[in-house]
């Protein structure tokens, strides 16, 4: 009687082959489930899958959209007077660029030997003036003396007169002489009180001749002595002083040259006051107004300024614009120092808005691919207002929705793309 098989079974040790056939039974049917999964989701649609790690993703926002211009520019000083030269002559340049000088330190000298040739004969003519000046103030005095012994005289001679007539008063009475001879000392009287009128109006009118006569030759020293301060005004002009505290720029010409008048000399930079020259695209010039905020970036640093020149012309395609800031210690700012700016030009409260990105050149800012789970789906849109950071969403989002920001040409136009 046979009770059972053990005697028939025989024990066998697993193979190397069943321990690899299990996880690759697993991964296939891994690979079926979510090849089911993706045909169930849109099987029509569905045309392509791109890797997550290759895109960039910005979720829609209501915020203030800030317009701005973003540009570059450069630290330079807002007083950089040139100097020029006020004579013609031969330059000698004392101070070199780079040295620090203070405000009214002689930083060139200019010879001129027919200015200081001029002043010397003009000063001459003066000392010259105011002699004769002085001689005809003794003159004056002369005369005026001579004017008043004549009437003096004449006084004498009045008071002589005046009495023979009362004598000749009391002999008439006494029959003492005769009536020709009363009569000739009232003649006499009469005669020297004419003399007497007369020379005083003589001294008068002596006095106002000469008083008007050293008048105008005081006139005509004042006159030469203006003409020798002015000339001592250009004497003087030609050690050229530095009009701000501050270091000298660059030598606009060479040592000991021959220069004419006006000819530029030298800069001086003012290191007390800076301000920010910008480079605008042309294209935002007829945006651009005087007093509009400007950000500054110095590094980590930022500031506020506002702009205090816009230039007239385009240079380059670019219109130079300068910024006035508040100057804080610790900037330590420097001549053609880089740095960024944003001009603002407007601010627009609760605004849909989305960070900027690719997708606006590669899209042409009318389509979009928005995020429904790991599907992209292709959307129409209407951007509007665009900022340095941000665009502002007219039409095709709304708050929370998240695009790709990153260039969608990768998508090639499919209407869903699955994100992996």
């Amino acid at each position: 009687m046979i009770q059972d098989t053990s005697a028939q079974d025989t024990i066998k040790q697993p193979s190397k082959m069943s321990k690899v056939k299990r996880p690759l039974v697993l991964g296939i049917s891994a690979l079926l489930v979510s090849g089911l999964v993706w045909s169930s989701i849109g099987r029509d649609s569905v045309t392509t899958s791109i890797k997550r790690s290759e895109l960039r993703f910005a979720t829609l926002e209501r915020g203030t959209l800030v317009r701005d211009i973003p540009t570059t520019g450069k630290i330079v000083a807002a007083n950089a007077p040139v100097l020029y030269s006020p004579e013609q002559g031969s330059v000698t340049l004392i101070a070199k660029p780079g040295d620090r000088v203070e405000l009214g330190d002689v930083v060139a000298t200019i010879e001129s030997h027919k200015l200081t040739n001029s002043l010397k004969q003009q000063e001459a003519v003066l000392e010259g003036m105011k002699s004769s000046f002085e001689r005809a103030r003794l003159d004056a005095r002369r005369q005026q003396l001579k004017a008043q012994q004549t009437l003096d005289m004449a006084k004498v001679d009045l008071e002589a007169a005046d009495r023979e007539s009362r004598r000749s008063d009391q002999l008439i009475k006494s029959k003492l002489i005769s009536q020709i001879d009363f009569e000739k000392s009232k003649d006499e009287l009469h005669k020297a009180k004419l003399l007497f009128a007369h020379a005083g109006q003589e001294a008068q009118l002596m006095k106002d001749t000469l008083t008007f006569e050293i008048k105008n030759t005081a006139l005509e020293v004042d006159r030469q002595a203006l003409v020798v301060k002015d000339l001592e005004r250009q004497v003087a002009a030609l050690n050229i002083t530095a009009p701000v505290g501050g270091i000298i720029g660059n030598w606009l010409t060479e040592q000991k040259a021959r220069i004419a008048q006006s000819q530029p000399i030298l800069t001086v930079v003012d290191l007390s006051a800076f301000e920010a020259e910008l480079a605008v695209p042309e294209s935002y010039a007829d945006e651009l107004g005087l007093g509009m905020a400007v950000e500054l970036s110095f590094g980590a640093i930022t500031l506020m300024g506002e702009l205090a020149s816009i230039s007239p012309e385009v240079r380059n395609r670019e219109v130079t614009a300068r910024v006035r800031f508040e100057q804080e210690d610790s900037l330590h700012l420097r001549q053609n120092q880089r740095l960024s700016a944003r001009v603002l030009l407007e601010h627009r409260p609760n605004v849909l808005m989305v960070k900027r990105g690719a997708f606006v050149t590669s899209g042409g800012g009318k389509e979009v691919y928005a995020m429904d789970g790991d599907i992209a789906t292709q959307t129409p849109i209407q951007l509007g207002a665009r900022s340095m950071s941000h665009i502002e969403v007219i039409q095709g989002g709304q708050v929370g929705d998240v695009w790709v920001t990153s260039s969608i040409d990768s998508f090639k136009k499919a209407e869903q793309v699955l994100v992996r």
